[in-house]
């Protein structure tokens, strides 16, 4: 380890480390544009520019200067602060003095160091450039004028989100940052260029002119948009959420989030239920809570009664469901809204065991059945960081799609699982890190998920240190309801046999209805979508931003999420509506308040109660380990419309649109 020393203090760094980041161990705050932990080195902004000896008696750039030994570097000389100040007077050369218009003010990178690093003054009086604006689709706003040329979007497109849309055209001061076609990013990552941009070059096109930053109210979240268990902040104001933010969470998201994660928020307002309805002669008219809960309590089920957990539901409230079902002599129970009805005996055959943060060490890859891009972006970026730094290969078993890295497509019959080509077995018996990823639409095609776990035993894919066996969910609920009992042997055609009285759905819009036609239809839900519009009552409930809740990722990781707003008109929390029907019917559910109904469920479920990745052992079950051989469906048709909230959104809406169907969408000047 070289022995280095910044500013007079002596620290050993590691090997290849660079002098910026030698430098922040030593804690010295290096101003930088251009430089990103997480992206290649580009050295274009000159703003970390440091003093270093030996060496030439000028100032160096930080970030693509090594350390070595013996190295003095220092970060406050008269010759760096002259030099920091100087390039901070070429980069507002052409800045134009946007500031009190620019949705970045506040949160600028280059007010920031403007203040703490440049003159006060500038000795330039030429007339500033202009640069057109380019379009970037439904998400990304351009006032490309702005523009200081970090390339960090360049480099995000390119290296991250594996979409070669974004590029530098020009040379010198002609020099401008454009999709080269200047069409929509064809990524659903896009957004992050956003936080990346130093300037307000690139801004939110959804939330242009909405709010300053100082105007929001911050809550910390979980995503429920997907499993992958995105950690998020809320920005809302009053009782509006304005803006979804990611958090940094290394062995989850990173710093990155999805399109849909970030731009769904403007559907939280629209098309909301904030009154109960009953359904009188064939229509659904207003009513309130207590006709609604007479409603339901005159059906007369007794035990014939069952719940339905939709995707974006959270483990209270499922908790609370089922307390209610069991209380009324019923146990049909099931979280898999589409049909689906793989075996949920072991919890572990049925996880993301590698963890998300582990996928980007597997070196042979078997993807069966998953459109990753689409089911989970963010653990589809760690597949592609194994592929492109450390040299991992890629099978696939599916339906082809573009997954951003280079994979050897074995066809779309799902009997290959179970008689794969000598030279993927050899590859996956050979490698110290083999990975078999299954999609939940490759477990819906009988035989495969046997098969897998015969595969995992056979390539010796489950040992020490290392469990290489994966299922990736779409759905955020769906880890947290298996844990809570939410799984039928046969799915939901087992309840669709048992043929119930009553139904509760819990915000289940995929299901479908018509197989439900002699069942009285109660939705739980925050929107006015399908289940809305097939329920014969509909009780008004918050979505996933109005309460505190617990969820379960992909990977098994019990996080929590705090309550950012209220919900609105007489929309009541998922708990409260249960524990009011619960004195309906006369029985109990064992809990009074939010506090006592987690209590409870952590007590039933105790794995639950401590926030980090659940521990289900590995367990594999005895199943049939032939599949059939047929092509495996795909669960998500459209990524940016997969539920009610998004359908609701018109961001959605217009990125799937545009992005996924072509559409052509004209500026209005034009």
């Amino acid at each position: 380890m070289p022995k280095v020393t910044v500013d007079g203090v002596e620290l050993d760094v590691p090997q290849g480390a660079t002098v910026l980041q030698a430098c922040e161990m030593a804690g010295k705050e290096i101003p930088r544009f251009c430089y990103h932990e997480r992206l290649s080195i580009a050295g274009n902004c000159r703003m970390c520019l440091v003093e270093v000896s030996p060496g030439p008696p000028k100032p160096q750039a930080s970030c693509a200067l090594p350390t070595a030994e013996g190295q003095v570097i220092k970060t406050d000389s008269p010759m760096v602060k002259k030099a920091r100040e100087g390039v901070m007077e070429f980069l507002l050369i052409n800045h134009p003095l946007d500031c009190p218009i620019c949705d970045q003010g506040g949160e600028c990178d280059l007010q920031d160091q403007s203040i703490a690093y440049g003159r006060g003054a500038t000795r330039y009086e030429e007339n500033k450039r202009a640069v057109t604006e380019k379009y970037m689709g439904p998400i990304v706003k351009t006032v490309m004028t702005r523009c200081i040329q970090c390339t960090r979007c360049v480099r995000f497109a390119e290296e991250v989100a594996g979409v070669e849309d974004i590029g530098a055209i020009g040379r010198g001061e002609n020099m401008q940052i454009t999709t080269y076609l200047e069409h929509a990013i064809q990524s659903e990552l896009s957004g992050n260029v956003v936080d990346l941009c130093p300037v307000g070059a690139l801004t939110s096109k959804p939330y242009a002119f909405e709010a300053r930053p100082w105007e929001l109210t911050k809550t910390l979240g979980i995503d429920m948009m997907d499993a992958v268990g995105t950690n998020v902040r809320i920005d809302s104001r009053g009782r509006q959420v304005l803006r979804m933010l990611p958090r940094i969470n290394d062995d989850v998201n990173e710093e990155w989030a999805s399109d849909k994660t970030r731009h769904h928020v403007d559907g939280l307002v629209r098309r909301r239920l904030d009154r109960p309805y009953v359904r009188k002669g064939g229509k659904l008219v207003e009513a309130t809570w207590t006709e609604a809960f007479d409603a339901i309590k005159a059906v007369k089920a007794g035990s014939s009664v069952a719940a339905i957990a939709g995707d974006l539901v959270d483990c209270e409230t499922m908790f609370a469901a089922k307390a209610l079902v069991n209380a009324l002599g019923g146990n049909l129970l099931e979280g898999r809204q589409t049909g689906l009805d793989y075996d949920v005996s072991s919890l572990s055959a049925v996880n993301f065991n590698t963890t998300i943060a582990e996928a980007e060490n597997a070196d042979v890859i078997l993807l069966v059945g998953t459109n990753l891009r689409w089911e989970a972006p963010l653990i589809n970026t760690r597949i592609r960081k194994a592929v492109y730094k450390k040299g991992a290969k890629v099978f696939a078993i599916g339906g082809e799609c573009d997954l951003t890295y280079r994979a050897e497509w074995l066809g779309n019959d799902a009997a290959l699982v179970a008689k794969l080509p000598a030279h993927v077995t050899e590859a996956l018996k050979g490698a110290e890190r083999p990975m078999l990823v299954f999609g939940g639409g490759a477990l819906s095609v009988p035989g495969v998920h046997g098969a897998g776990l015969a595969l995992a035993k056979a390539v010796n894919a489950v040992k020490d240190g290392w469990n290489g066996f994966n299922v990736v969910h779409f759905s955020a609920a769906r880890m947290g309801s298996l844990m809570l009992g939410y799984g039928l042997a046969g799915g939901i055609k087992d309840v669709i046999a048992a043929k119930p009285k009553l139904a509760f759905f819990l915000g289940a819009d995929e299901v479908d209805f018509a197989a439900f036609d002699k069942t009285f239809k109660v939705y739980v839900g925050h929107h006015g979508d399908k289940g809305a519009h097939a329920a014969d009552v509909i009780l008004p409930a918050a979505a996933w931003t109005e309460k505190d809740f617990t969820t379960v990722s992909t990977e098994g990781r019990v996080q929590r999420s705090e309550k950012a707003v209220f919900a609105p008109g007489d929309a009541r929390e998922d708990w409260s509506i249960f524990r009011a029907l619960a004195d309906t019917f006369g029985v109990s559910v064992g809990f009074d308040s939010f506090d006592e109904c987690r209590a409870a469920m952590i007590a039933a479920v105790p794995a639950l109660g401590v926030e980090g990745l659940a521990d289900y052992g590995w367990t594999v079950p005895k199943l049939p380990a032939k599949p059939e051989a047929r092509a495996i469906p795909s669960p998500i048709k459209d990524f940016y419309l997969t539920n009610a909230i998004c359908r609701a959104s018109p961001t959605m809406q217009r990125c799937s649109e545009e992005i996924l169907h072509g559409a052509d969408f004209a500026e209005a000047a034009e």
